[in-house]
């Protein structure tokens, strides 16, 4: 039970670096200043999910919380990146994010 926890947290502490980094890159993308409330948020958002990550190692080891959640997160901004700001993949960035992913699944038949 202690382990579902600790993966409940890691994921929960990955989705609110998310929203992190989308609220960041949309501030970026509109311009605003660094002392911005939605820089400020974003802020907020990233040190909320370093206590969640706290929490979450408290119950599982550092590896086991390393692969999921990195795999979900470049999912997730790459997905972000293309739809929501219509950035654009060349063939090398494609081909990175594949090898990204089978190493991840690599690690997460070790871990």
């Amino acid at each position: 039970m202690p382990a579902l926890l600790g993966y409940s947290l890691c994921l929960s502490a990955t989705l609110v670096v998310i929203a992190g980094d989308f609220i960041l890159k949309s501030a970026v993308e509109r311009g605003h200043a660094l002392h911005s409330p939605s820089v400020l948020l974003g802020g907020a958002l990233y040190a909320a999910s370093a206590a969640g990550w706290f929490l979450a190692l408290r119950q599982v080891s550092l590896a086991q919380t390393g692969v999921v959640p990195t795999l979900f997160t470049l999912m997730a901004l790459v997905t972000m990146g293309v739809v929501l700001f219509g950035g654009k993949l060349a063939l090398r960035e494609v081909l990175g994010i594949a090898m990204a992913v089978g190493s991840m699944l690599l690690m997460a038949r070790v871990a």
